[in-house]
Parts: structure tokens; C-alpha cells; sequence
């Protein structure tokens, strides 16, 4: 039959395949991908950045671009097997290629997110400097204005008293 050319696209994600009675004789097969959580899920981890592109809604969408072929029982006996195969190749290609976006995208968006962390980080740091140093700086200013009214000590020396010898001499004799 065809589940072996089937096969890679089935392991990645739930196929719905359809066969229909045509007149004439004549058969319709459909093969039709089902959408996963995953599909969108790198784009819902960029949310509203700007800095990082989302993957394009088409590209997305070409995940579960169903194929239908119609034809005589020997047509498609005989050509389906390489069609299948082809389609199932676009599709994994595909596939891979919204991975590694997928992946990039993620890379993208931690790095952005590691970025607005340390710039927090340091405006918080930096507005718990601001608010350190006007209260340092208004205490030293203080300090500085106390200080300017005190008169230094080293300036202040003991009055001393000397007896003055010459004029209790003079009194006695």
C-alpha cells in the first residue's frame, strides 16, 4: 500500500486519510496533516517583541496542506507510492525548517529576556545608588556646616596664668 512512504510524516504529527468512490470507477485518496499545539508555539513566545520576526502564518499553515489525488485503482496504485513520497519530503522539509526557526526564535527571545533582566537589574541598582548618595551627601554637607561653625579645638589653647613675679616683688620692697 502507501504507509511506508507515509510513515515520516506520520511519526511527526496525525494523518486523516480518506479514500472515496468517484463515478467511472474512479477513486479520490485525501491525505490531510492535523495541526499540533506546536505549530504555534513560537510564535506565542515572541508575543509583542518587535526585536524578533514571527514565522509567517503561511508557512505555518502549509503544515496541514492536505493532498488529494483522484484516479483509476492501477493509476494510483501505480503513481501514488512516489507522490506520497514527494509531498511527505516537502512536508518534513518544511517541517525541520519551522523547527529550527522555532528554535532560533526561543534562543532570540531568552537573550532578550536575560537583556531586560540586567538592564532591571541595574537601573534598580543604579536608582538604590541615587538614593544612597543625596542622603550620603547631605549628611556630609551637614557635617561640613557643623563643622564650619565649630571653632577647631587645636585653635583653643588653656589661658595660662603667670604669676607676675615684678610686680608682687616691687609691692614688698
Amino acid at each position: 500500500m502507501f504507509f511506508k512512504e507515509l510513515h515520516p510524516l506520520i511519526v511527526t504529527r496525525p494523518l486523516t486519510v480518506t479514500v472515496v468512490s468517484l463515478p467511472e470507477g474512479k477513486l479520490r485518496v485525501c491525505v490531510v496533516p492535523q495541526t499540533l499545539d506546536k505549530d504555534e508555539a513560537a510564535n506565542q513566545r515572541i508575543r509583542n517583541r518587535k526585536e524578533v520576526a514571527a514565522i509567517p502564518q503561511e508557512s505555518i499553515a502549509a503544515l496541514t496542506t492536505p493532498l488529494s489525488l483522484a484516479g483509476s485503482p492501477e493509476e494510483l496504485d501505480a503513481e501514488l507510492p512516489s507522490i506520497l513520497a514527494k509531498y511527505v519530503g516537502k512536508h518534513t522539509s518544511l517541517q525541520e525548517s519551522l523547527d529550527r526557526a522555532g528554535t532560533e526564535i526561543e534562543r532570540a527571545v531568552t537573550a532578550i529576556e536575560e537583556r531586560e533582566k540586567e538592564k532591571a537589574k541595574a537601573t534598580k541598582a543604579a536608582k538604590r545608588e541615587e538614593k544612597k548618595t543625596p542622603d550620603t551627601a547631605e549628611e556630609k554637607k551637614s557635617g561640613q556646616e557643623s563643622k564650619k561653625d565649630e571653632i577647631p579645638l587645636l585653635w583653643c589653647s588653656q589661658p595660662t596664668i603667670e604669676p607676675s613675679t615684678s610686680t608682687e616683688t616691687e609691692g614688698n620692697s
